[in-house]
């Protein structure tokens, strides 16, 4: 098959797919991550030829030569977002071309060649259709996919790599986090930062996520579910969570989130979040939040909610913040109205039980 921006896809079912029985037995508490679709995706690339090669095939392992790039110098990205059930019986996935942009911003950054977002959205689809009956029922269900693109040419040497291979696989999932929607406890790293102006901050790679684990296991030491990052210039502004934007909601109904400045990751939920409170009345404002007046302000009283967000967990509120000197609460340690509210709008909008005046629901079946 040659290169080019229109791609035909060839599929190759699974010749043993799990069987409706066990895949039943496995939807009913799939977990975050741990259960897979029957089939994954794969296209390959090569400079001088493009992009070829695109097949729906029996999920597995990639065979990898020992000296591929990826290995060796990180050329990875990935994207996450997911496709629903919708109340008419149909799936739904939730602005999947913004990830499609998304994704070719984190390849540019990355020295990697952009996939044409026609082509993301068609692989997404493609995937959903043969393996639709892993989407899991109920509210917090959904599948999860995950796109993703890494540095596949076997040699050793620090530059751009001439081949690629791009890869969708797809997970059933619950609720991210253990008990569904309660404030979570999250913990002010000290020490560590996720990212520096001019860093790879606002591309979707893993060396990001790799970075936050030691702070995530901090995290967990002190009792906590995630991390919060601090900007590493000043240590002393919120950037964000290890893998969440974040809000404050104050006592005047206003809202506020962390600027967009090269450290931080564009959230496709933070910008909806942001489109959703200015539609909802309130004054939203995107500006430097610092630690010391979230402190402040929580323990006044001006501060009333405060939530995470990311296609994973959708909006999370934010209970308690723990630091290395202390701890303080947020809105009583319980989830706030407006942090509620926009997490309901979100969840209608993505499975189609509400009006979408921003046409961000994409319908797939």
């Amino acid at each position: 098959m040659s290169g080019g921006d229109k791609l035909d896809f060839e599929i190759r079912p699974n010749p043993a797919p799990v069987s409706a029985t066990d895949r039943a037995a496995l939807l009913a508490n799939p977990g975050f991550g741990r259960v897979f679709t029957d089939h994954m995706v794969t296209i390959r690339y090569a400079d001088g030829k493009g992009w070829y090669d695109a097949r729906v095939e029996a999920r597995g392992p990639i065979p990898m030569d020992p000296a591929s790039a990826v290995l060796h110098y990180a050329q990875e990205i990935f994207e996450g977002m997911k496709a629903y059930r919708a109340t008419d019986g149909g799936v739904t996935m939730f602005r999947p071309y913004a990830n499609a942009t998304r994704f070719n911003r984190s390849a540019a950054r990355m020295a990697m060649p952009a996939l044409p977002e026609q082509t993301f959205v068609d692989s997404l689809h493609r995937l959903i259709e043969i393996d639709r009956e892993w989407i899991p029922e109920g509210d917090e269900g959904s599948l999860y996919l995950r796109p993703f693109m890494f540095a596949s040419e076997v040699f050793l040497g620090v530059r751009p790599a001439n081949e690629y291979l791009y890869v969708v696989i797809a997970s059933p999932v619950g609720a991210y986090f253990a008990g569904g929607v309660k404030p979570v406890t999250v913990w002010v790293s000290p020490d560590y930062t996720r990212a520096a102006p001019g860093g790879t901050g606002a591309a979707k790679c893993g060396g990001n996520y790799a970075a936050s684990l030691a702070a995530q296991a901090e995290a967990a030491e002190h009792g906590c579910e995630q991390v919060v990052f601090l900007d590493a210039v000043e240590r002393r502004y919120v950037d964000e969570l290890g893998g969440m934007n974040v809000f404050f909601v104050y006592d005047d109904g206003s809202v506020a989130t962390p600027p967009l400045t090269g450290t931080i990751l564009p959230g496709i939920t933070r910008e909806s979040v942001l489109t959703l409170a200015t539609a909802a009345g309130h004054r939203v404002e995107e500006r430097p939040v610092s630690f010391a007046d979230w402190q402040a302000d929580a323990v006044s009283g001006r501060l009333r909610e405060v939530f995470a967000c990311g296609t994973a967990a959708v909006i999370t509120p934010i209970g308690q913040v723990r630091f290395p000197n202390g701890e303080f609460s947020i809105g009583g340690g319980e989830p706030g109205t407006v942090t509620m509210a926009l997490r309901q709008q979100l969840a209608d909008l993505q499975r189609g039980k509400a009006a979408d005046p921003h046409n961000w629901v994409h319908r797939v079946l």
